[in-house]
């Protein structure tokens, strides 16, 4: 066994702390990793507060990881010590199913394998995050960082750039297409960037005027103030594409009015509650309306590749894991631009 430290949640009410653990050995087709990075998503507050009713206490959270390779299995050639690399949201997945075959992991018929919070399948337990000194990793889900890429601001294109990347490249995004983002947070501004750099003219859609100037700069073509019926109404049944990242309940009938004869709404943010769906909004002009969730294996390192031809990262704002809880309060307050990104080395430090 290895002996590992991270940061977990002993309860759904605790706050994260110190906290030591045990992790399996490397195995033949294996990989471990010094941790050097992991962006903190919402997800990762879900689950350490039990939100979503299905964590298993203690909890490390954190699927934006990226690091330094250590030590790697005998049957492990495409991955030598001292690689920069990633490991996303999925440690693993059955590898036999349709979806699997088709490097559709996120989709797997059988299950897939969390990065932290799902059964182990080796030395029993669950998973633990990224919130921690050393991971190990079957091969088949570890991600190649490209050089040159700023470590710090990659750990989040581990969730939140794949989580948008994936429906834009299945929706075709690209020049001659009108995409729309809904919200400017850690996904939205990611969603941003991505649609830019694919080359579709892309209009931000926040409630924020004070969004509107960081909108631009971070490549929207537009940026519409959602609550202004006029100016909602400029850009009706004009776009083929939204992507809404909004994680709160709110009414999507005005977004529905924007889209084009056929086109396509899909939902990557995950509100608490189930939002209402006007039938109408859908059958008038044959519209769609469709879920998407982050990417496969290869769909992700290609994602990391784009990136790093078109010079993208997430923005961050870098914190020690001493601070992690503070971070939390933070983020439900959307008091940071536009993603929290942990340097490890402070958890060598942490009491």
């Amino acid at each position: 066994m290895l002996t590992c430290t991270g940061f977990a949640a002993q309860t759904a009410d605790s706050p994260l702390e110190k906290f030591t653990f045990n992790r399996r050995d490397v195995g033949e087709n294996d990989v471990q990793i010094e941790i050097l990075f992991c962006g903190v998503c919402h997800s990762d507050l879900h689950t350490a507060r039990n939100e979503w009713r299905d964590s298993v206490f203690p909890v490390i959270p954190g699927h934006e990881i990226v690091g330094r390779v250590t030590s790697v299995g005998s049957g492990v050639t495409n991955f030598k010590p001292g690689d920069k690399v990633g490991v996303g949201c999925l440690v693993d997945s059955c590898q036999t199913c349709a979806s699997c075959n088709e490097g559709l992991e996120q989709y797997c018929d059988n299950g897939f394998t969390l990065t932290y919070n799902s059964p182990e399948k080796v030395i029993g337990g669950r998973t633990f995050g990224g919130y921690s000194d050393q991971i190990v990793v079957d091969k088949g889900f570890v991600l190649r960082i490209p050089e040159g890429m700023d470590l710090a601001a990659t750990a989040p294109l581990l969730c939140a750039g794949i989580t948008t990347y994936s429906p834009l490249r299945h929706w075709k995004a690209g020049p001659g297409k009108k995409v729309g983002i809904i919200g400017l947070g850690g996904l939205g501004h990611m969603g941003v960037k991505l649609a830019h750099a694919m080359g579709a003219y892309t209009v931000l859609f926040t409630t924020s005027p004070s969004k509107v100037a960081d909108g631009k700069r971070l490549g929207a073509d537009e940026v519409v103030i959602s609550k202004d019926a006029e100016e909602m109404a400029k850009h009706a049944n004009s776009f083929d594409l939204f992507i809404d990242t909004v994680a709160a309940n709110h009414d999507l009938s005005p977004y529905f009015a924007l889209l084009k004869r056929e086109g396509t709404m899909v939902q990557v943010g995950a509100p608490e509650h189930p939002m209402p769906i006007a039938a109408f909004d859908l059958i008038f002009k044959r519209r769609n309306f469709a879920g998407s969730l982050i990417g496969g294996i290869p769909e992700t390192q290609e994602m990391l590749d784009f990136c790093a031809k078109h010079g993208i990262t997430s923005d961050v704002e870098i914190i020690p894991i001493q601070k992690v809880n503070e971070a939390y309060e933070r983020m439900l307050k959307s008091d940071v631009k536009y993603r929290f990104s942990i340097d490890m080395a402070s958890l060598k430090t942490a009491a």
